[in-house]
């Protein structure tokens, strides 16, 4: 195994969940009890994420540590993603604090299921990742990349993008937090975006992907859209 691709998987682990650690517990404090809940079982999946690739698939691993876009659309849509998804936990930890959300009475149910909505999308993710091992951060064809029709992408044309939609309904919920949820909504436009740009590079650099489309009606929910 390639020590350096070790390395920079545990930096980027322990990175992420410093990152995630300090957004939700110094606006929240300590006594945050959902952001516990949320980011211990986070701790779990990206650990598991990142064992069980290193260990069986190192590539997709490396090409899921990439963050360099080459397509400008794509990089703007890094940017305004970061100016979403990063003041959004910021913004529960404070609802906490100040017990916005507790004051209209947000129940305990929808928490449990936004935890159980983002684990189960977080699990639909790395479905996509198992069965598709070009699925990185970036978007570009790679050489001997083919098209991926089984498995999730049975059901829509960009699984990884609705695992992703469910994750940030999610994750406001499994915060404890009515406050965040336009916030963490307005995900999803953005990632629309990325998708029709995306589409854009397949049908007309991979082989064989405007084929798959034609019989793989529906890009993002099934029987919708």
């Amino acid at each position: 195994m390639d020590t350096s691709l070790r390395r920079q998987s545990y930096r980027r682990m322990a990175s992420t969940m410093i990152t995630l650690a300090l957004l939700l517990f110094i606006p929240g404090g300590w006594r945050f009890w959902q952001g516990w809940v949320f980011f211990g079982l986070m701790g779990v999946l990206w650990s598991y994420f990142f064992v069980y690739l290193l260990r069986n698939n190192p590539q997709l691993l490396e090409r899921r540590l990439r963050k360099e876009e080459t397509q400008p659309e794509q990089r703007r849509f890094q940017k305004l993603f970061a100016l979403f998804i990063i003041p959004g936990p910021i913004l529960a930890g404070l609802d906490f604090r100040f017990g916005w959300s507790r004051a209209l009475g947000f129940p305990l149910a929808l928490v449990v299921a936004g935890q159980v909505a983002t684990v189960a999308a977080y699990s639909f993710v790395f479905w996509v990742m198992k069965t598709n091992a070009f699925a990185g951060s970036t978007i570009q064809v790679e050489e001997k990349q083919g098209v991926i029709d089984t498995g999730p992408y049975a059901l829509v044309r960009h699984p990884m993008y609705l695992g992703m939609s469910v994750m940030v309904v999610g994750m406001p919920l499994a915060l404890g937090s009515y406050a965040a949820l336009p916030l963490f909504l307005l995900v999803i436009p953005l990632l629309i975006y990325r998708l029709v740009h995306e589409e854009r590079i397949l049908r007309r650099d991979l082989a064989g992907y405007a084929e798959y489309c034609e019989h793989t009606r529906f890009r993002l929910v099934p029987g919708v859209w």
